[in-house]
């Protein structure tokens, strides 16, 4: 889909330098998709919830300790 929109010559120059991008479009489109991805797991993190009951390094250590 083309877009045109304005965007700030150093937040491009930053984008295009951050995702190693060849070309402005490849920049905004993996920057888009980041954005994306990150979303989904903020999404999916709020249907986890947390883990309270979770193992944590010490109930971990104790284990691999009495094996």
């Amino acid at each position: 889909m083309k877009t045109t929109i304005d965007l700030p010559e150093a937040e491009m120059a930053e984008a295009m330098r951050h995702t190693k991008a060849k070309t402005k479009t490849e920049a905004v489109n993996r920057a888009v998709s980041e954005f994306n991805r990150r979303q989904r797991l903020a999404a999916l993190a709020d249907k986890l919830g947390t883990f309270k009951d979770f193992m944590t390094r010490d109930d971990l250590r104790k284990m691999r300790e009495t094996d």
